[in-house]
């Protein structure tokens, strides 16, 4: 295909529910959706090569833009002709805008409709960014798909607050479009949809974003503290509204569960950093509930994390070695956990896709349950 295609096709519509099985085609290869993507912070999912990540059968990654302006720098990231060469990386990969850090990691100095100026987190360096350096930031990164600048609103915020969060919103996708015209060095730009919990807002903000001609659409501003039913129900009056013809996508959502709650209301594309982070602290996910490594009662077991796992670690590994990996604090465990998690999430949602296909969507959803919100305790917590 010519670099500068990308092309999402559904090939499927569920009869039970919103979901839809489909394909997005970029630069760098076919993404099978729904899809679940790690989140490689800062150029790497944590602990994880990307043979890792390749065999676990990631198909698309996350960069984040404001940790990645940070640390190592556009500077070194034009010297390298990208991410993808600087980290070894072939398969597609997407970047957020740098939004969300830049308004929930930082004290901020100086907010204005023209930009946002900062100070890092690591050194205190003072650092600007606009809509338009966004985009640059995010080209020299060389993502498949990049994400436009937002105002992320925090939860809870009063509707004046939401409202002022979308026009300025609304103003900067403007401005991204037009620095990044479609498919411009053969990168999509996704438009992102705000209004906190307030269902005007979230329709008003459909409707203009959709108007500026994106490549795709996120929902932005849920999994923020909301409560998980107010997030589900601001996504069962929303979705409908979205366009059919692009990509859905939504923003830093993905747990097991999330993944059915999300597919079933009709989102493409999940990511989130709560796989890989549970597993750090020695929690994995089995198709029985999730599990705590650091349990006593798993020191002498000798069966895998879940034996259903195609995982290196669940092939070659017992629970009580993991166990034992995480009370002396060796990085195998870190990485083993990790590696299983992100693993797990991939094939789950493969399973997805195909009970889909299968018309059996809403049997798997409730097999699944049954089996992993058992009310056995296997945590120990």
């Amino acid at each position: 295909m010519n670099k500068n295609d990308f092309k999402f096709e559904v090939d499927y519509k569920s009869e039970e529910c919103w979901g839809r099985v489909g394909r997005i085609n970029t630069r760098r290869g076919e993404i099978k959706t729904p899809v679940f993507m790690p989140v490689g912070t800062v150029g790497t999912v944590k602990t994880l090569s990307p043979e890792d990540l390749r065999t676990a059968g990631a198909s698309i990654i996350l960069g984040n833009t404001y940790h990645l302006l940070l640390r190592p720098g556009t500077d070194v990231l034009d010297k390298f002709g990208g991410l993808h060469k600087m980290m070894a990386w072939d398969r597609p990969m997407l970047t957020d805008s740098g939004g969300f850090q830049v308004f929930s990691l930082n004290k901020l100095n100086k907010i204005t409709d023209d930009g946002v100026e900062f100070a890092s987190h690591i050194d205190g360096k003072k650092y600007w960014i606009s809509p338009e350096e966004s985009m640059r930031i995010q080209r020299s990164i060389g993502s498949d798909i990049m994400m436009v600048f937002d105002e992320c609103c925090p939860y809870p915020a009063d509707e004046k607050r939401a409202k002022s969060a979308l026009e300025r919103s609304v103003a900067w996708a403007k401005r991204c479009r037009i620095d990044h015209p479609p498919m411009r060095n053969g990168q999509a730009l996704f438009g992102i949809v705000q209004g906190s919990m307030y269902l005007p807002l979230r329709l008003d903000s459909i409707k203009r974003t959709e108007e500026l001609g994106f490549e795709g659409m996120a929902v932005g501003g849920l999994s923020v503290g909301e409560p998980k039913d107010i997030m589900l129900d601001v996504l069962d009056k929303m979705m409908p509204h979205m366009p059919q013809y692009l990509p859905r996508y939504l923003m830093g959502v993905g747990t097991p569960e999330d993944l059915f709650y999300g597919v079933e209301r009709g989102i493409d594309m999940f990511d989130c950093v709560h796989p890989t982070r549970i597993a750090r602290h020695a929690t994995v996910f089995s198709k029985t509930g999730r599990i705590s490594l650091l349990n006593a009662k798993w020191q002498t077991d000798e069966s895998p994390i879940d034996a259903t796992c195609s995982c290196y670690a669940c092939k070659t590994f017992s629970k009580g070695y993991m166990r034992h990996l995480f009370k002396a604090k060796e990085i195998l465990g870190l990485r083993m956990a990790s590696l299983h998690n992100i693993t797990f999430m991939i094939n789950l949602m493969d399973e997805i896709r195909k009970s889909l296909l299968e018309k059996r969507f809403n049997a798997f959803k409730n097999e699944f349950f049954s089996s992993y919100f058992s009310k056995e305790d296997k945590s120990g917590s």
